[in-house]
């Protein structure tokens, strides 16, 4: 799922190509991909748009008329710009298309599960329905992050990708925040000292900021195309069994439903391999509980 620094990009390039230019048509090509029904597409068609902005991990385009359309990726939604009077990219995979004179804005989502959403909304007030709550760490204090984390008992993966708690956060960059932290995914917000909320707010401040400029030098001028959770230059995020850029140890992972926590043990956990809850179940007494186990 793209997070905050790949909205941020998003956001960055759409300004330069949509900013105070009209919506000539908006072409649903999925009819589920659009969640609202009044007001009705029509009525956006020749609006301005007059602002852009991130909330959590939705991108808003603002139109003149206090119209909005609010798009929210998920998973697997892409966008992607292309030349005025291009044919659909992605063929089927083409949810629906946003007609500008500089260019066609498609959003695409590949897999059959259909989550990508398209919500078309009237007034500023109506936009509250899709703020999570989360706090924008990037303008926070450290009492602000503190009170935040500690506010309910949870594993420090799940506080971070809360959306209630925190916004933008998502899987991968959870994984690069608590690695550069030096933190368990699974510690308890209720045993965290305060020197360790320190090193977590300092690390996701400098994760989101690193990766924001990163991936802005990466575009260029460039629309971002190659947007993905699994990036070159990660340490620990999809790396599993590679080494860690740090110690050098192979980089350990926790499966859960359709995701994975990616960790080095030597850096985050003092050596202690955390328990797949499968694959533990499975091996049982033959499961290493160390580093040193496990390369022995």
């Amino acid at each position: 799922m793209p997070e905050l620094p790949d909205i941020v990009v998003y956001i960055e390039a759409l300004k330069s190509r949509v900013l105070d230019q009209p919506i000539e048509k908006i072409d649903i090509r999925n009819p589920f991909v659009l969640r609202t029904f009044s007001p009705p597409v029509a009525t956006v068609q020749g609006r301005r748009v007059v602002e852009l902005r991130r909330l959590g991990k939705r991108i808003i385009l603002g139109l003149d008329g206090d119209l909005f359309i609010v798009i929210h990726l998920m998973i697997a939604g892409r966008l992607r710009w292309r030349s005025p009077g291009t044919k659909p990219v992605g063929g089927k995979l083409t949810q629906a298309g946003f007609h500008f004179p500089m260019g066609v804005l498609f959003l695409t989502e590949a897999g059959s599960k259909h989550r990508a959403s398209i919500h078309l909304v009237e007034g500023e007030s109506n936009l509250q329905q899709f703020d999570r709550g989360g706090l924008e760490v990037l303008e926070a204090t450290l009492a602000e992050f503190t009170t935040r984390l500690r506010a309910e008992n949870h594993t420090l993966k799940s506080a971070l990708t809360d959306p209630r708690l925190f916004s933008g956060i998502g899987n991968s960059y959870s994984d690069e925040i608590l690695h550069r932290a030096r933190l368990s995914p699974l510690m308890l917000t209720s045993r965290i000292a305060d020197d360790e909320i320190a090193r977590l707010f300092d690390a996701t401040r400098d994760t989101f900021t690193d990766w924001t400029d990163r991936l802005r030098a990466i575009c260029g001028s460039e629309f971002p195309e190659e947007v993905t959770a699994f990036r070159e230059g990660m340490a620990v995020h999809g790396r599993f069994g590679l080494p860690c850029p740090v110690c050098g140890t192979a980089v350990q992972r926790i499966r859960y439903a359709d995701n994975e926590t990616n960790y080095c043990a030597r850096c985050q956990t003092g050596g202690k391999l955390l328990a797949d809850r499968a694959l533990s179940r499975l091996l049982k007494s033959d499961w290493p509980k160390t580093v040193e186990e496990l390369e022995g």
